[in-house]
């Protein structure tokens, strides 16, 4: 199940008003009545209560990669997470120290870790 109650009493509700359709099939009124209206009442509730489904626009603007050194592959490692939405930005994560370095703007052309000097990429035309 669900941690999310909305969706929990929306499923159980539905199952009740389809266990509710299959009592009155077999001709047992009074349990198909009964978890029928149940199931109406649970999947009116469910549909009422607001969803906390997400992140609020504060945690998303506040998101921060996890520091920490990147495993070697044979080549210096690195990690570029940029933004979509305004203020774009950029965080570089430097896999030999595992520095955290924030960038304003899209990913510079080239960078070099303030921490530890290495040049991780460079992209400038030779």
């Amino acid at each position: 199940m669900s941690r999310n109650p909305r969706e929990n009493l929306i499923l159980g509700g539905f199952i009740c008003i389809a266990f509710g359709a299959f009592f009155t099939v077999a001709g047992v009124y009074t349990l198909a009545s009964t978890v029928g209206v149940l199931g109406i009442a649970l999947f009116v509730f469910g549909m009422s209560i607001k969803s906390n489904v997400g992140l609020s626009k504060e945690a998303v603007r506040n998101w921060r990669p996890a520091e920490g050194q990147l495993p070697d592959a044979g080549r210096v490692m690195y990690r570029v997470d940029v933004t979509i939405d305004e203020p774009i930005e950029s965080t570089i994560v430097c896999g030999p120290c595992g520095e955290l370095s924030v960038h304003k703007g899209p990913k510079p052309p080239s960078f070099t870790c303030p921490q530890c000097n290495i040049e991780l990429w460079n992209d400038e035309e030779e």
